[in-house]
């Protein structure tokens, strides 16, 4: 008698990350990321990678006369929670100096890693709360922040 080939289990752990992770939200955000238009004549640019996933974000701004963000794009190549971070970001960086950039980016990375609070003053973060459980899916989380404080520093140099 031939023996009975294994039936293969589904992963349940994987199965409740996905489920944790990826909510409609999450979904929503990835599917609407603003600022996508190419940027003409930016004042400062600036990409960032993950060498966790590979995922890439790249941002060209233009600043005001008091060091503000007047315009945005972004390049996205990112998994889906890297996708709804940078329509996160996107949504509220028009008015953001760099020093405020600097701080949510810096907040966040405390926040996810279970070092701080989350960053009230640019909402919808909390979207990300159960990736706080998932450190390998947190640069992909920063990246379009990353981004952001960068291209900010780089248009003031």
């Amino acid at each position: 008698m031939a023996a009975r080939p294994k039936i293969r289990q589904p992963n349940r752990s994987a199965d409740a990350m996905t489920s944790a992770l990826y909510t409609r939200d999450i979904l929503r955000l990835a599917t609407a990321i603003p600022h996508l238009a190419t940027l003409d004549h930016p004042h400062g640019i600036a990409e960032r990678r993950s060498t966790v996933c590979g995922s890439r974000v790249a941002v060209s701004v233009r600043l005001d006369e008091n060091g503000h963000v007047s315009a945005l794009s972004q390049t996205v190549h990112a998994c889906a929670l890297g996708q709804a971070s940078a329509g996160v970001m996107g949504a509220q960086a028009i008015g953001k100096s760099g020093a405020e950039a600097e701080a949510t980016r810096d907040a966040l990375a405390a926040w996810l890693s279970g070092e701080g609070a989350i960053p009230l003053e640019w909402p919808g973060l909390d979207v990300f709360t159960a990736a706080c459980d998932y450190p390998a899916r947190h640069a992909a989380i920063r990246l379009p922040f990353e981004a952001l404080a960068d291209a900010i520093k780089a248009a003031r140099t």
